[in-house]
């Protein structure tokens, strides 16, 4: 059977990390929700530690052998997560020159759940008209729920930010899930192949026809 690879970037500073534990239970769901179908291996890239080999790529145009390995692992992933803190309503500077680093077609029809975390819910716009973007211009295929987590959703079990950051987290799971897999959300049909992300485009001729009597 083959495996499965699932490969989540967290952009995260700190440490502990909001948003490396955001990419924690963005894996695990994703995780929970191929469980029986393939084995799955996850893996977790931190861009804290790789900041140094980011900066001097950018410099020389010379990845240093963590920073090869780490975008090879995203190049190669069946399905990507990729999780930053929001920065002056937009992501941070190491996500973006992470991603910089990566060729711009390496990610062509790859399957992307993009997430986020900040200090205030005003900020989670960022997730539509900062990583959105960037994803469609890699043309990646992102899932349809974009994970936002502010610092009120972090309560425990009953909470209502609590309970609706796992709701995002487990239809986020499932959206992505079903990319990787080639199925539908509910099971029951093929989902649109992640490998032509414009395969779910209707062309406007026919959405016109549709509309005349």
């Amino acid at each position: 059977m083959e495996t499965l690879k699932i490969v989540a970037v967290s952009a995260g500073l700190g440490r502990p990390s909001s948003t490396r534990l955001l990419a924690d239970r963005l894996a695990g769901a994703v995780r929970a929700q191929l469980a029986g179908e393939r084995a799955v291996e996850v893996r977790v890239v931190e861009l804290r530690d790789l900041a140094v080999d980011i900066a001097n790529n950018l410099v020389t145009g010379f990845p240093g052998a963590a920073l090869r390995e780490a975008v090879e692992a995203v190049a190669e992933a069946d399905g990507l997560i990729a999780v930053t803190p929001i920065f002056t309503a937009s992501y941070s500077g190491l996500f973006k020159s992470f991603f910089d680093v990566i060729e711009n077609t390496a990610l062509t029809g790859k399957p992307v759940l993009i997430a986020a975390t900040g200090g205030t819910a005003r900020h989670s716009l960022a997730l539509e008209h900062a990583l959105r973007p960037l994803f469609a211009y890699l043309r990646a295929v992102v899932v349809p729920t974009a994970v936002y987590a502010a610092s009120e959703d972090w309560g425990s079990a009953g909470d209502a930010g609590a309970d609706g950051l796992a709701a995002r987290i487990d239809r986020a799971a499932e959206e992505l899930a079903a990319l990787v897999t080639g199925r539908s959300g509910s099971g029951s049909s093929p989902a649109p192949r992640a490998s032509d992300p414009y395969d779910a485009v209707v062309p406007f001729e026919q959405q016109l026809a549709a509309l005349r009597p």
